[in-house]
């Protein structure tokens, strides 16, 4: 039972000490320069070509609206407009 335990000791004790200096050599590592700000700017325009598309997609959605509301008889007059002009 002794050597068990001494067994158990020893190892837990090992993987602190390992997990310990990781960490330590993981912060002390240098970083390229510039990494940080790349990877806000990556979200940044990613977001403003998403909302460049739901503005694109918000337009279409309201033609699709009105065409599905309007009677017949004006998007046809609308469309004959189109064509004549």
């Amino acid at each position: 039972m002794d050597k068990i335990f001494m067994f158990v000791s020893i190892l837990v004790t090992i993987i602190a000490v390992s997990t310990v200096i990781l960490t330590w050599i993981k912060y002390r590592a240098p970083r390229p320069a510039g990494d940080d700000r790349r990877e806000r700017e990556l979200p940044a325009n990613e977001n403003a070509a998403l909302k460049g598309q739901i503005g694109r997609l918000e337009e279409r959605l309201a033609v699709l609206e009105r065409i599905a509301t309007d009677p017949a008889e004006r998007t046809a007059r609308e469309i004959e407009q189109l064509r004549h002009a």
